[in-house]
């Protein structure tokens, strides 16, 4: 009977349709073909937005730095490299990049130290660390064009009622000239702390997430042997294992340093005592000059050095290398 009913079974009409049928599959279901097409409607406009907001714009820029290209962008006169010769022998240019050299070392230090205090602090913390968080992240969401109109305004506005020279006053201190005064510089004091204002929390966040991949058998290993806890297991177990981590924020924190600008161009402006590379070239490919050959030369040999600086770091401290 089993026989006979299977028979059955094969015979019935549609059966024999609806298992051909469902070996087939619709356009766009869950296989490969399904999972490619929906990988392209996800991932194509930002495909799309790269190509023409990004890569196009700096194929164009390569094109423009080889031509005379001044209050146009379709230029005519071929010049070769005159205009990267104009840009290495420009003072003004040079002098940007001295500003760089001096925020960076200014900021990249005192970011990675903050950063990493901030993490471990708030790493230990058995109540509210998610609250913790998020405080110290906040700011990160904050637009640096606004963030340096509250310091230019409101905290270092250099009068007698700015937050800064209020609290300079309750111990007697003269006002200050934060943005203006060139001897000393006190200029870099409202440069750098809004910086660190802004991005301490992200850099925070990325060694938290290192810390917690740090295994806890390796601490307990370490008081076993003896270790005191402290300096001996930063020392010794955190800091070492912190080394993919630490390259990274070095690395994020080096090319957003070259890249400042709103905080530069909202607290000072494009007075040459304090401008770095993208505000000289903004001044020159888009200000008064316009010219949009010289400025395009710039912007490469800027991106050139980032390059040179980011893979030079990389071999010094092994980016991606995994851990001892």
């Amino acid at each position: 009977m089993s026989s006979g009913s299977a028979t059955k079974a094969a015979k019935a009409p549609g059966r024999g349709k609806v298992a051909a049928g469902s070996k087939k599959r619709k356009p766009g279901g869950s296989g490969i073909h399904g999972n490619t097409f929906w990988f392209w409607v996800f991932v194509g406009p930002f495909v799309i937005g790269m190509l023409v907001f990004a890569y196009l714009p700096i194929l164009w820029s390569l094109v423009l730095s080889f031509f005379e290209a001044q209050n146009t962008v379709t230029p005519s006169n071929f010049v070769g490299l005159q205009n990267y010769i104009d840009m290495l022998t420009d003072r003004n240019f040079l002098s940007s990049l001295g500003t760089f050299s001096i925020f960076a070392l200014f900021i990249v230090p005192l970011t990675f130290a903050l950063s990493l205090a901030l993490a471990l602090l708030v790493n230990q913390v058995k109540i509210a660390r998610a609250f913790f968080r998020s405080v110290f992240f906040l700011p990160t969401a904050c637009s640096y064009v606004v963030a340096s109109l509250i310091w230019k305004l409101s905290v270092f506005n250099g009068v007698r009622f700015g937050l800064a020279n209020t609290v300079l006053g309750w111990f007697g201190v003269d006002q200050i000239a934060w943005l203006s005064s060139i001897d000393p510089p006190w200029y870099w004091v409202p440069l750098v702390t809004v910086r660190l204002w802004l991005q301490l929390g992200f850099y925070m966040i990325l060694f938290i997430a290192g810390l917690q991949r740090i295994s806890p058998t390796l601490y307990e290993a370490a008081y076993v042997d003896g270790a005191r806890p402290g300096w001996q297991i930063f020392r010794y177990i955190t800091l070492p294992q912190l080394r993919a981590t630490s390259v990274a924020v070095l690395l994020l924190n080096l090319i957003a340093a070259y890249q400042a600008f709103d905080e530069f161009y909202n607290l000072i402006g494009n007075a040459n005592y304090a401008r770095p590379p993208l505000v000289y070239l903004y001044s020159i490919s888009l200000g008064s000059i316009q010219d949009l050959g010289r400025g395009s030369a710039g912007a490469l040999i800027l991106a050139v050095i980032i390059m040179v600086l980011t893979l030079l770091q990389n071999r010094i401290f092994g980016f991606g290398k995994a851990n001892d």
